[in-house]
């Protein structure tokens, strides 16, 4: 069963010292402890809430290094294996024995290292809209998976200019983008792009809150894990929207194929966000995985 020490079941936000930086996290719910890591890279956590799951585990928000009320790291150095390293120590820090590990997007990238790093340490893995890859072979997929997301919704204006929004720049690299105002205005114009169906979503929850930090040292560098998948030796749910256009369901189905002990739950309705476009579907299966 998983655990945490006493102190840090109160909700609220926390935070400690690791390497010189700071590392902040929030707590809230209760059950059995689920580390959360958010996507982007440079998105802060606040999107990633999940009430539905706080009636059922004590959800671990993490503001990953360089967003939010986290500390920019010194250096630049934001490689996945550092954000899986800063991950490990917010388990430790926890005193958490095996906790959950809930990794949306770029943080499934740090949870799928996490675990491959670090046997036994998780009680157990969820991928969630994710991918086993973080390089260029990751963007020329979603500029495929962009067009067809544009041919879906011909008579939608902002289809079309997430189209040109993504022409325009890459989030994660290109040096146009070189402030939290550009960055936050080109997620809103591709942002359609991330749900099956956009305007639908908008309609009944309102339109998605997020913000950016982002550090001008920052460094990415590639990343490919799908050699060493097999070496995660926990059970892993593997989450993925059918119409996911930044981390398409062919990576998942890589993730599912090379994880020994993975099953996996495609949401038919949903893009990148299944958890707002299909939320009962996407709770119950976590809350059974984690039982």
């Amino acid at each position: 069963m998983s655990g945490i020490r006493s102190f840090s079941l109160v909700p609220g936000w926390y935070d400690f010292e690791f390497d010189g930086v700071r590392q902040a996290y929030e707590i809230a719910g209760s059950g059995a402890v689920c580390v959360v890591h958010s996507g982007g890279p440079g998105i802060n956590s606040d999107y990633l809430r999940m009430p539905l799951l706080e009636q059922h585990l004590t959800m671990v928000y993490l503001d990953p290094i360089g967003t939010g009320r986290s500390d920019l790291l010194p250096g630049g150095d934001y490689s996945v294996s550092t954000y899986a390293r800063f991950s490990k120590a917010v388990i430790d820090h926890l005193g958490a024995d095996q906790p959950y590990f809930l990794g949306h997007s770029h943080g499934g990238f740090v949870g799928l290292e996490l675990a491959i790093r670090n046997p036994g340490l998780l009680a157990g893995l969820v991928a969630y809209s994710t991918a086993p890859v973080y390089n260029a072979e990751l963007f020329e997929e979603a500029t495929r998976e962009m067009e067809a997301f544009v041919a879906r919704w011909p008579d939608q204006p902002d289809a079309e200019k997430a189209r040109r929004a993504w022409r325009s720049a890459s989030y994660a690299r290109n040096t146009l983008l070189v402030d939290r105002e550009s960055r936050i205005d080109w997620l809103r114009a591709i942002l359609p792009a991330y749900f099956g169906d956009y305007w639908k979503t908008v309609a009944r929850t309102g339109p998605a809150a997020f913000d950016v930090t982002w550090d001008p040292a920052r460094k990415d560098s590639d990343w490919d894990a799908r050699r060493t998948l097999d070496r995660i030796d926990v059970p892993t749910l593997v989450i993925s929207g059918l119409y996911d256009v930044i981390c398409s369901r062919r990576f998942s189905e890589e993730i599912h194929a090379g994880v020994p002990n993975a099953q996996m739950l495609q949401l038919n309705q949903s893009g990148h966000f299944g958890y707002l476009e299909q939320p009962d579907i996407f709770v119950q299966a976590i809350v059974e995985f984690t039982r």
